[in-house]
């Protein structure tokens, strides 16, 4: 059995992030962005110096998963406004898929929004993103609008936001 926790990441997981997380979307999102708005947002939101400022700012979260004392996922969570927490990212190693660390990782998430006071979780997913929208919907959300965001360098993030109740 595998030595499984989440904890807050420090300065010094950041390195490991920012190179999971050029795993991770490489692996998932071709097909559904291209490659150059994925080079983009990696560079954009994924540098070292972004996810070092992500842990400095007060009311927000970067919990690291580690099993056998390997990073293998993470996900990035803020006060969104006074009942909801937003869920930035959630991403796990694509080899570790369908075995349960999303959704305990998730759970990690829903426990310390409900922590902080909200009764909310909100989330944007990527609106082609099929296998992750099977897993928000199996876990408890329901779409609550669809946006599409200039987010520079010519690209979009065309999204539907999803929310679950958490009281």
């Amino acid at each position: 059995m595998s030595d499984i926790a989440i904890r807050p990441a420090t300065a010094a997981d950041i390195p490991v992030i920012s190179e999971l997380a050029g795993v991770i979307w490489r692996a998932h999102y071709p097909g559904l962005i291209t490659h150059e708005q994925i080079d983009y947002m990696l560079a954009q939101r994924y540098n070292p110096i972004a996810l070092a400022e992500e842990i400095e700012t007060v009311g927000h979260r970067l919990d690291a998963l580690w099993m056998d004392g390997v990073i293998v996922g993470y996900a990035n969570y803020f006060r969104y406004s006074p009942t909801e927490m937003k869920l930035d990212k959630l991403y796990l190693h694509p080899d570790l898929h369908g075995q349960g660390h999303g959704s305990r990782l998730l759970e990690h998430v829903f426990d310390e929004s409900r922590k902080a006071g909200c009764s909310a979780l909100i989330l944007c997913v990527n609106k082609g993103n099929e296998k992750a929208m099977k897993s928000y919907l199996r876990n408890g959300f329901s779409v609550r609008e669809s946006i599409c965001v200039d987010i520079g360098g010519g690209f979009v993030m065309d999204d539907f936001v999803l929310e679950k109740s958490l009281a």
